[in-house]
């Protein structure tokens, strides 16, 4: 059974979530997302359904997604932000604090989110005209005072993890990729793949730029 449009219902948890309003995400030409981090969802499987199903979509929807600094909090939460944005998604950071995750759809229909409760958060769909520009109208007014993703992440380094930091150490210390590789323990391959992940998120065109982007943030001594 699908959500009832004409009034505003409540679902609990993504399951139902995705089973009664799923239509909504699959449909849309406009959606936008206001959340403090990536974690937002118990189930992130149904997420990226979610995502890989719309991305079929043609033409695809406009997509915003506007969140706080923690969406970017350790290595591998920047490298899924980054991967948003290169998949055709506007990414903005804001430092005001954003609810749990709000969700917009076409400018018609707010999925509010609330907090865990059990186990299981709630989903408050919301139809009502009044109510929808209201929670609209803020969420203009936040992104249009929040900076870009690229234009955060510029003048900041990364958050590495103690793995990335050895093999911007191993990178400066000029040793050939098959050394480094081994004295990690990791293939060839894999760490030839980490330096690209590295240089993406030092936003590095070059390995001698990466180190010189290492050395000003004070990443490598």
């Amino acid at each position: 059974m699908s959500v009832d449009l004409d009034r505003n219902v409540v679902l609990r948890g993504e399951e139902e979530l995705v089973e009664r309003a799923g239509r909504l995400f699959f449909a849309c030409e406009e959606f936008a997302c206001a959340a403090t981090d990536q974690n937002t969802w118990a189930l992130p499987g149904l997420r990226a359904r979610i995502v890989a199903e719309r991305r079929r979509i043609r033409p695809a929807p406009s997509v915003r997604k506007l969140y706080n600094p923690a969406a970017l909090a350790d290595e591998e939460s920047e490298r899924r932000l980054l991967a948003i944005a290169a998949a055709g998604a506007r990414v903005r950071i804001c430092a005001a604090p954003l609810p749990h995750e709000t969700i917009i759809v076409d400018r018609k229909v707010a999925i509010l989110a609330g907090p865990v409760e059990g186990g299981v958060r709630e989903y408050t769909v919301v139809r009502s005209p009044g109510v929808v520009k209201g929670v609209v109208s803020l969420f203009e007014a936040t992104w249009g005072t929040a900076a870009e993703l690229a234009d955060h992440r510029r003048d900041r380094p990364p958050a590495l993890s103690e793995e990335s930091l050895r093999i911007l150490r191993l990178l400066g210390g000029g040793l050939k990729d098959e050394a480094a590789a081994r004295r990690l323990g990791m293939s060839l391959r894999t760490y030839r793949r980490r330096v690209a992940e590295i240089l993406a998120l030092l936003d590095a065109d070059s390995r001698f730029q990466a180190g010189l982007r290492a050395h000003e943030f004070g990443l490598v001594g």
